[in-house]
């Protein structure tokens, strides 16, 4: 017993206090039939204690908020953070609260599946289409499993996130999905994206089962240009989209196809991107690439959209990173505009051990 105690003691080498602070200011100046605008103004703290049982393993546990500034309550959202996460060479596997939002993640390292810019700042940096960018922002907390992968031709993410149990009120819902880059020469990469949200549940019949899936597949070329990086992407999506499933009338099957270029240094990016869809309707997509008016009712043309935009990067510190992001949109015959501040921060104190 003495002997299981002192190695149990040995194993807990490492203990650290993290605070990772969100802070968000998303402006959309809409008005459209498609989405209204609104202001996201708020910070979304995170604070955990680490304890690294060893080189691969650690379990993470404290408090999460979401604060809307000018809100009459203190948080929108308060929960707890639990997760245990084993950690291989290149890849890492975490159960309990995910790794999320991206933008958080990647906001200290810019190597990520996201990258830069507000089109790329969705949970889990998905394309508009699967999965609007200010969920970042309205629901910057999931929980379930996720599995990563950086690697030098890989870069991966998985995950379930469960989001509303099954009860009398309502059915369950979870949304799962993958978002990976195979990278196959150092200058060309295939992008594969996959978008699953559910709702159902056996104990209370409460509600419709419905079932919203969409997939992304295509080719992106990336090149350096001295101090400046190119990067051009096309792909094309399929969604299925059932509402009801014993209401088969009301299902929809989609298509559409996503062209984006930009050019970016470390301080500065610039991007362009257009869209095409024909019924392309996606839930917690975002509603200025669906064919669906805000009424609810099916648009039945072809859906046209475009956006250019520019990002400006700031690093006051190492634990720091400031980006500010104007857009110009383009929603059929609407033009509109919108403009971004997100900042992150990550502090890290050893209580034990080494940071």
């Amino acid at each position: 017993m003495c002997g299981l105690a002192a190695g149990q003691a040995r194993a807990q080498e490492r203990i650290t206090v993290a605070a990772d602070v969100l802070l968000y200011g998303d402006n959309t100046e809409f008005r459209n039939p498609f989405r209204e605008g609104e202001t996201l103004f708020g910070a979304a703290p995170r604070v955990s204690m680490l304890f690294d049982f060893n080189a691969r393993t650690s379990l993470q546990l404290g408090i999460f908020a979401n604060t809307r500034f000018g809100g009459n309550r203190a948080s929108e959202l308060t929960r707890p953070i639990i997760a245990l996460t084993i950690q291989g060479a290149r890849s890492s596997f975490i159960f309990g609260t995910l790794n999320t939002p991206r933008v958080a993640e990647h906001g200290l390292a810019r190597r990520s599946l996201g990258g830069g810019g507000p089109d790329r700042t969705g949970p889990h940096g998905l394309l508009p289409p699967l999965q609007v960018e200010t969920l970042a922002f309205e629901r910057p907390y999931e929980n379930g499993f996720q599995w990563m992968v950086n690697r030098d031709r890989v870069r991966h993410d998985a995950w379930l996130s469960w989001q509303r149990l099954n009860t009398p009120e309502h059915r369950e819902r979870f949304n799962a999905g993958i978002n990976t880059e195979l990278d196959s020469s150092g200058w060309f990469t295939i992008p594969l994206q996959l978008h699953v949200v559910h709702e159902g549940g056996q104990q209370f019949a409460s509600g419709p089962v419905a079932d919203s899936v969409a997939a992304a597949a295509g080719a992106v070329l990336h090149r350096r240009f001295g101090p400046w990086a190119g990067r051009a992407e096309l792909l094309g999506l399929r969604s299925r989209y059932v509402p009801d499933r014993e209401r088969a009338e009301r299902s929809r099957t989609g298509t559409g196809a996503f062209a984006r270029a930009s050019v970016e240094d470390e301080a500065w990016r610039a991007h362009i991107l257009f869209w095409r869809g024909r019924n392309f309707v996606k839930a917690e997509g975002d509603p200025n690439y669906l064919s669906l008016r805000r009424t609810g009712s099916l648009y039945g043309g072809t859906r046209d959209y475009a956006e250019a935009g520019v990002t400006r990067l700031f690093r006051p510190a190492p634990q720091v990173r400031l980006e500010v992001s104007a857009r110009m949109h383009r929603v059929e015959r609407h033009y509109e505009y919108s403009y971004r501040v997100v900042a992150v921060t990550a502090a890290r104190f050893a209580l034990k051990g080494r940071p």
